[in-house]
């Protein structure tokens, strides 16, 4: 049960009861009332995974909130996770309802809470892909070809808990050098970036500060685009295969909370936003399609044989 759906009924259930006390039984106008208000009253908080700047972020899916608040007749408000696991948290303890989660972060967190679905993704999310990046002073340049000269390089994944950043980059290094496990493949122990989300990678790499790194295909298409110190200093030199990754994922509790048929409204009010809206800026897609949990059940094999999740 949502923490402010129990505080809202348990709320109505004392002052019943001190009504009763005061011997004044309330009426059936009154009950009605009361449910009516409670049912307006309802926030519907959404979250995110952090792979961008928290500041950027909050700005962008505050629209999305306003868009649902819309569409939706319900109060939205987006509350910022610190990091991928927070967001999973948050979701497990029913702080929020509705999250933008990333494949890995999704599977664990519909894990964490049964009866959780998967309603949502980006058209382009079915065939997702990571980049591997270089500084450029490597030399290293683009091949179909895996690029084994990495191992003696210095690198970086993004978050811990990322699916383009960490996971898949993490799956198709190991079956490309034999199934040795990265910390053991690499000369040098593979580190992560904690805090920035994939902006931190591309960062962390125009400057040098590693010389390769693992990062989401759009995020780096963007930032060549838009980021003049990323374009120079860094050049793209391996693309993975594809695979599914984020989507939205929805807490069961909805139902009870906002009424019959809540989740099948968020889900055609995502399908519906609009070319160009700002909910799609928000996650940088061009369109919103329909999911389902088991569109990841591929993700969840791969964080088992990865080691990322025990089933």
């Amino acid at each position: 049960m949502l923490k402010s759906y129990l505080f809202r009924v348990g709320l109505a259930a004392v002052t019943a009861l001190a009504l009763v006390g005061c011997g004044g039984d309330p009426s059936p106008a009154d009950t009605t009332e009361t449910a009516s208000s409670e049912a307006t009253s309802s926030t519907f908080y959404i979250s995110a995974i952090p792979d961008e700047k928290i500041t950027d972020q909050k700005a962008k899916f505050d629209k999305v909130a306003e868009y649902l608040n819309a569409e939706l007749g319900v109060p939205a408000e987006f509350i910022f996770s610190k990091d991928y696991a927070d967001a999973v948290t948050k979701f497990k303890n029913g702080e929020v309802h509705l999250v933008w989660f990333g494949g890995l972060s999704g599977v664990q967190a519909r894990m964490a809470v049964e009866g959780a679905e998967a309603i949502a993704q980006g058209k382009a999310d079915p065939r997702y892909k990571s980049y591997i990046i270089a500084n450029k002073s490597t030399g290293l340049t683009e091949s179909a070809e895996f690029p084994a000269a990495i191992k003696d390089m210095t690198f970086t994944f993004g978050s811990p808990g990322s699916t383009s950043g960490r996971l898949m980059p993490t799956y198709f290094i190991m079956q490309n050098n034999g199934g040795v496990v990265v910390d053991e493949w690499f000369a040098e122990k593979p580190a992560f970036q904690m805090s920035g989300g994939h902006v931190a990678t591309a960062n962390a790499v125009a400057d040098g500060t590693y010389q390769i790194g693992a990062i989401n295909y759009k995020t780096y298409d963007s930032l060549v685009a838009e980021d003049p110190k990323i374009a120079e200093n860094t050049v793209k030199i391996w693309t993975t295969p594809d695979y599914a990754d984020y989507n939205f994922t929805i807490h069961p509790d909805v139902e009870e909370a906002f009424g019959d048929g809540f989740i099948g409204k968020v889900q055609a009010a995502l399908v519906a936003a609009p070319a160009g809206s700002d909910v799609l800026k928000a996650i940088n897609r061009e369109s919103i399609i329909p999911a389902k949990s088991e569109d990841f059940d591929g993700i969840k094999k791969t964080a088992v044989k990865v080691g990322l999740i025990e089933l």
